[in-house]
């Protein structure tokens, strides 16, 4: 019994691994298509979302088949209830990628005259957050997970930086307020993705230590053992 249940946790962590993949190369098309503000791209990615919903419904599945054919021991618990949590930060990730990409097939072609030296890099660190916290996640590294979570100030400052940029985007030339706007709204997402990074990180931590950004999520439970 405890071999199948092995074997399914394996299932488990490749298509955490695929959905992860699935969302690093979403971000990337975002990012191109706003850059390059390519139509066919944007409109490709937020199609490309329907398969990251579906990749979670039967990541969901799994996890809930998990629960209920086998009897989990405490580690094993916080293994699947923390991969609930982690794909529905994934799919959020997908999500907001695709709200991107919406940005872009609204977007007018003048819009590409603001220059925006913070989008690539943001964008850039975020794939690496989540690349990260999910290799944290299959590799139970919990010193990898921490350092996503120290990531996330590098995202915060290009967010900051972007929104200077904006704002003398807008000095120079005050027909591109409506441009701005957008761009604002698009280097929210990425700020947002990398928040979410964070908490599949931090959901990893849970997963192997019982506790959650310092506080145990398991109420009268002083201690977590592997019984």
């Amino acid at each position: 019994m405890r071999i199948k249940f092995e074997s399914q946790l394996e299932t488990l962590n490749n298509s955490i691994i695929e959905m992860g993949a699935l969302v690093e190369e979403s971000i990337g098309d975002a990012t191109e298509a706003l850059l390059n503000m390519d139509i066919v791209l944007a409109q490709k990615n937020v199609d490309f979302d329907k398969e990251i919903d579906q990749k979670m419904k039967e990541i969901e599945s799994l996890c809930l088949k998990l629960l209920l054919s086998q009897q989990p021991v405490a580690r094993d618990l916080r293994l699947i209830s923390a991969s609930l949590k982690m794909v529905s930060d994934l799919e959020r990730i997908g999500d907001q990628c695709a709200d991107i990409s919406e940005i872009v097939l609204t977007m007018s072609k003048d819009a590409k005259i603001v220059q925006l030296d913070a989008i690539p890099p943001m964008s850039a660190a975020t794939i690496k957050m989540v690349s990260q916290s999910v290799d944290a996640f299959v590799r139970r590294d919990l010193t990898l997970a921490h350092r996503v979570c120290d990531s996330d100030d590098e995202v915060d400052s290009l967010f900051v930086s972007a929104k200077k940029e904006l704002v003398n985007a807008i000095e120079r030339n005050s027909s591109n307020a409506e441009s701005v706007i957008d761009f604002v709204m698009v280097a929210k997402y990425l700020e947002r993705i990398g928040d979410h990074a964070v908490n599949v990180a931090k959901w990893v931590i849970f997963s192997i230590t019982g506790n959650h950004g310092g506080v145990s999520l398991l109420s009268g439970a002083e201690e977590i053992t592997d019984k």
